[in-house]
């Protein structure tokens, strides 16, 4: 499987949520640091689930930092996260 339909299946399973996007990125990174040949390092993730409502920003980065752990483990270097809760802008 391949990196980027790890992730959304870990933050489904995590999070349940109403929206997910996962976006690799790491196209835009190589020769960068944390890159590697072949990609799969640097993602941008957007969700939107009610176990975000009345967290800090702080909280839901660890929330999907910690639902991530193995993936990032196995090679995933940059995270760039959009984590709202249903109704925020």
């Amino acid at each position: 499987m391949r990196m980027q339909e790890r992730i959304a299946a870990k933050l489904r399973a995590a999070f349940a949520p109403e929206r997910l996007e996962v976006i690799d990125d790491s196209a835009k990174h190589a020769g960068h640091g944390g890159a590697r040949p072949g990609g799969e390092t640097h993602y941008t993730v957007g969700l939107v689930s009610a176990v975000f409502a009345g967290k800090s920003r702080v909280q839901r980065h660890r929330l999907v930092y910690d639902a991530l752990k193995a993936e990032i483990a196995d090679g995933v270097h940059a995270l760039a996260i959009d984590a709202r809760a249903p109704g925020e802008a």
